[in-house]
């Protein structure tokens, strides 16, 4: 039948190829003086039912039948990024800066400054906390996203994983001590990155400052700045004093208008994580760059193995917004458990037609079990998310136990029977399995029920927060605070994969 397969219990002589050809001729010759006519047979005949159960049983081996698992098709329901989007889509969009640079070059100074600068549009009382990211907004109304973090590791980090959340890096050289070993890896994994660079020499108000020497050290690391006839820009600031900090943002801006940054403000999200935590109150938290899309809260998340509903998305001031465009680094409340700077994070219908993809490959490899005979598999609930007390609770159906809160005896005929009063901690008592009576750390007694009740109805099963009254085979001495535990015994063969070879 479709539904159903033979499977032979075959010596090993049979399983070559040659011997496969004798074992075709041994079922021609079982079916020899039937009704079956031998010259219509071909080797890719399927026999009926009837004739190849005649076959093994005249060939003295046995046979079982065993139901063929259907291979079922499930849909691929990984996310993924969307394909580039129709350029009449596409808006301008602010660029996204990372500042970098060698150690006391003054680039922690320089995010500082523009935080509290007055291009920096924030509401009154200032910065509130920080998400690792903030907006720069010039008088002109222009916008720049400034990456605060820790420069050379999270930008290394994402580009591993191939994800470029920066279009500008902004190279901070002291003009009083020029270009050093960090400055040239700040170099390296630009270029290697394909980001363009300003170079802001920093420290221009010491008394030793000499930004035309810095310039010229960076010829030699192939940065050539305009006044030397290439396309870098210097600009020359201190930091600390705040001086000439509108020109790098307008200089920024103009290279921003270079590269045509734009982005699709509409259909699903996408976007990159720059840092995760723990918050107290607010549980995993992210800081995440949107690059495609509007986020929204309510929008369900992926990246990486991690997924989130978002619950509330908060700006660098610590204010609840609403929506955040392309460009926009925001903090997301929801995530169910921390995923990696430098995931991708792409949004998707529900957190059941994409998240559940481990699920289903776990149950496509449970279709595939065909070891009941050793060992019966039988799935009782699935699905996604943190373990909820209702998980605990259905788990524990599958063990039964009680404890014993009460004595008392029931008159059967002329004789008394001690009768153990008890209420159901978890799970449920099954009259038809085994229990065991448990005092402290020892076994006392072992056995069958005799009867099972709950108030005067005898019962099969009792299930957890229920009491019932349960006697017992034989002369038992219950107590209370006694553990009743409630068991299925059962006999297996043991099996071996050893083959002797006959």
């Amino acid at each position: 039948t479709k539904d159903t397969f033979l499977r032979f219990v075959e010596p090993r002589c049979f399983r070559t190829k040659c011997k496969h050809v004798f074992l075709m001729y041994h079922v021609l010759e079982a079916l020899l003086n039937t009704s079956v006519h031998l010259d219509s047979l071909e080797k890719d005949t399927v026999l009926e039912e009837r004739w190849i159960k005649e076959v093994v049983t005249r060939s003295g081996m046995k046979f079982r039948w065993a139901k063929l698992s259907a291979s079922r098709e499930r849909p691929n329901r990984d996310a993924c990024r969307r394909p580039p989007a129709d350029p009449t889509l596409l808006v301008p969009r602010p660029p996204v800066v990372t500042i970098m640079g060698h150690v006391d070059h003054g680039k922690t100074t320089l995010l500082d400054s523009l935080r509290k600068s007055q291009i920096v549009s924030t509401e009154a009382g200032g910065i509130t906390q920080h998400i690792g990211a903030f907006l720069v907004q010039l008088p002109t109304g222009e916008k720049i996203t400034f990456l605060d973090t820790p420069g050379h590791a999270a930008f290394s980090s994402m580009r591993a994983r191939g994800a470029n959340a920066t279009d500008i890096v902004v190279l901070v050289v002291a003009a009083d001590d020029g270009v050093m070993n960090q400055t040239v890896e700040s170099i390296e994994h630009a270029r290697r990155a394909k980001v363009p660079v300003i170079v802001a020499v920093n420290k221009c108000d010491k008394p030793h400052a000499d930004p035309q020497r810095v310039k010229q050290e960076l010829l030699a690391h192939d940065v050539v700045c305009e006044e030397f006839g290439g396309d870098v820009q210097a600009i020359h600031i201190s930091a600390l004093k705040g001086d000439n900090l509108l020109a790098l943002a307008e200089a920024t801006v103009a290279l921003a208008e270079v590269l045509e940054l734009k982005a699709e403000p509409t259909g699903p999200v996408e976007g990159l994580v720059i840092e995760s935590r723990t918050d107290k109150g607010k549980g995993p938290v992210t800081t995440s760059i949107v690059q495609r899309g509007t986020l929204k809260r309510g929008c369900v998340l992926v990246a990486g193995k991690s997924w989130a509903k978002v619950r509330f998305l908060f700006d660098e001031n610590g204010c609840a917004v609403r929506e955040a465009g392309p460009s926009t680094a925001v903090e997301v409340v929801g995530w169910k458990e921390l995923p990696s700077a430098g995931e991708t994070i792409l949004e998707v219908e529900s957190e059941v037609s994409d998240v559940d993809g481990s699920v289903e490959a776990i149950l496509n490899i449970l279709d595939s079990y065909d070891g009941q005979q050793q060992c019966e598999l039988e799935v009782v609930h699935f699905g996604i998310g943190d373990i909820s007390e209702n998980d605990v609770n259905m788990a524990e159906m599958f063990g039964g136990e009680a404890s014993v809160i009460a004595l008392f005896d029931v008159t059967v005929g002329k004789k008394k029977v001690p009768v153990a009063g008890c209420r159901v901690q978890k799970g449920q008592l099954d009259r038809r399995f085994r229990f065991r009576l448990i005092r402290g750390r020892d076994t006392v007694w072992e056995g069958s029920l005799a009867a099972l009740r709950h108030h005067k109805d005898d019962m099969q099963t009792v299930r957890a927060g229920m009491e019932c009254g349960l006697s017992v085979d034989g002369d038992v001495d219950f107590r209370v605070g006694d553990i009743v535990v409630c068991f299925e015994e059962v006999a297996a063969p043991q099996v071996t994969s050893w083959d002797p070879g006959f």
